[in-house]
This record gives structure tokens, sequence and C-alpha cells, in this order.
């Protein structure tokens, strides 16, 4: 297996709040390899986005703070470091697409000057020449009359547009490592598609590393190599794709798939939710954090954390249900018959 290019290991953020303390992520460690795709999905709340934005230091300090853990780029530590340390990294060697793109960019400047001041800050090119990149990168994302639209400021793109000119400022200086913070979200579904298209196709020629920040299974099952299933701010399962799909090995996976619309000629089936609603991280359960919406929750998992479970190579599941000694476990662990489009 080659070195990671980004390493993450028992990360945990806190942040204080009039109503106390929330504890929002609670103990991740997952890696990314040069030109694979890992996409961390969960519901809303979860701390998924919370997660990257701590690697790359965008957490308000305070009242957020990493109470412990690392992230290392390339053997380079990135947590606990100073401002100007963090800023050799970010958007040179780790780049990011925010979830809103209309909001992240800065709407009195025109959308070329901000691709170019990215190229000015860490390539320390003339403005004329950064200029001149930064219409070649509009155009890179493929977006008509490049050279025009570099001079408009953002309420003049679409919201499809818009998230082509977040891609070419994340893309400016060449990063190892793209983070794709829910880069659909509120596109229309012919515009989803071509944005992801547009990653995917960019991170085979650049052979980045690839974080892809979803709810969407859908989304997860197009682009990603492997899965990180997060609840309640801890990752409860992590695989290979085919395996998360098709041999889910915690519930809240299964919940996650059975919630999921499919695209199967002739076959016709009712939706599943989730019953209930995520636990309060102020006060995190003592076991496990899904003990509360579980079907096959057992008194076990209310006062006891589980270990990590390996199932096969790089597939492993925080689940009581996966000890040799848990009822029912042919239950929960079935292959599908026919794969999800």
């Amino acid at each position: 297996m080659s070195t990671p290019l980004l390493e993450v290991k028992d990360l945990s953020v806190e942040f204080d709040t009039y109503g106390g303390i929330v504890k929002a992520v609670r103990g991740v460690s997952f890696s990314v390899e040069r030109g694979k795709t890992l996409a961390i999905v969960g519901e809303s709340g979860c701390g998924k986005s919370v997660t990257v934005q701590s690697i790359m230091g965008l957490i308000p300090t305070p009242p957020g703070r990493v109470t412990s853990g690392s992230a290392k780029l390339n053997g380079k530590e990135l947590i606990g470091v100073s401002v100007d340390e963090l800023n050799k990294f970010r958007g040179n060697e780790i780049g990011m697409i925010f979830q809103d793109a209309m909001s992240s960019l800065n709407p009195t400047m025109k959308v070329g000057h901000q691709i170019a001041e990215t190229l000015i800050v860490h390539r320390g090119m003339s403005r004329k020449d950064a200029m001149k990149k930064s219409i070649e990168l509009l155009e890179r994302t493929r977006i008509p009359e490049a050279e025009k639209r570099a001079d408009q400021y953002p309420f003049q793109f679409s919201g499809g547009m818009l998230q082509r000119a977040m891609i070419s400022i994340a893309l400016a200086c060449g990063p190892k490592v793209l983070i794709a913070d829910e880069p659909t979200t509120a596109l229309d579904v012919t515009i989803q598609s071509q944005i992801l298209e547009l990653i995917k196709e960019i991170q085979r020629t650049e052979h980045m590393g690839l974080i892809l920040i979803t709810h969407d299974l859908g989304v997860v099952a197009r682009v990603a190599d492997e899965v990180a299933v997060m609840y309640a701010g801890k990752i409860c399962e992590y695989g290979p794709v085919d395996e998360i799909f098709y041999q889910s090995a915690h519930p809240y996976t299964e919940g996650l798939r059975e919630a999921m619309p499919q695209n199967v000629e002739g076959v016709h089936k009712r939706l599943t939710p989730i019953e209930g609603s995520p636990p309060d991280l102020f006060r995190p359960p003592v076991g496990c954090g899904y003990y509360a919406r579980c079907p096959y929750a057992m008194k076990l998992c209310e006062k006891n954390q589980p270990p990590s479970f390996d199932l096969k190579k790089n597939h492993f599941s925080y689940c009581w249900l996966q000890d040799k000694q848990a009822p029912r476990l042919n239950d929960m662990v079935h292959v599908r018959q026919r794969p999800i489009q």
C-alpha cells in the first residue's frame, strides 16, 4: 500500500457555547492516497464539515478548538501549527471547494481577480500573468467566454458557474489533496452531474487525492473508492465503496441505504426513513451513538462504546453486532443481489 497523502488520526473537536461544550468530532481517523477518492457521508450535523475544516485550520478559535489528534499532509503536521505555517499549505498543497459558492466568493471582487489573488499570494506571479492563468483555469472548468466572465462579479454567474469558479480557485496552485464539501448542494440534477464529472476528470488528470463530503449516497456510488460513514461525531463504518453498499456492517449504514431511492427497472420499493434524531452532542452517549435509533440495539450497546471490528482488508465497523457472540449477525450483514444504479 502506498504512503497516504493525508493521514488523520484520533481527531477531536469541541465548541464552547452558551449551552455548554459541543463535542462535534470525537476521535476520527482516516487516510487519503494519491489518485483516490474518500467520501465522508452522514446526516447533517454529524461532524463531516467540521472534520475537514479543522484540518484546514478554518474553524473559528474560539469558540472552536482541536482537543486531540493529528493530521499530516505528506508527513507534515497541520494541527497546532501557526496561521503563517498553515497558509503555506492552504490553497498551495491542499485545496477546498466550499459548500455555498455564493457566500464563499467575495461579492465586491471580479471573479478573475479572486482566482488571480491565489496565484499572486502562493506563486508570486505578476498580476498580468495571474489574470492570464485565471482565464485558463475558467476555460479548463468549461465556463464559456472565459475572458469575458473573468471580468464579471459573482452575482452575474449562475449557480453552476459559481461552483466552477470555486473549483478554479481550488485548483489554481495545483494542490495534492482536494476537499469538496458538498459541491453539488442546491444545484439541479443535470448541473450536479456535470460538476461531479468535472471534479473526477481533473482528479484523474492531476492524480490528486480527493475528499468528498456529502449526504447523497448516489453521488458516493458514482465517484468514491472508499467511504467513511459518520454519525454523532464518530466514524461508525469505513471501507471500500462496494463493500459499504453491498455488505453493510453497521445498522446506520444500512439505514442510510434503505432510505435511498433506487433506479432499477421493474423494482418498486418504499423508502424506509431512519426513525428519531441524532443524539445531543452537548452530552454524547456513553455507549454507541446510534443506540437510541438502532433496530438491532442490545443492552450492551447503551453503556459500552463498541470497538473496531475488522471485517475484511480495510473494512471495519464500530458495532457490537460484529462480535462473535452477538445474536442476529446474519440478519445484519448481507449481500445485495442487484447493484445500485
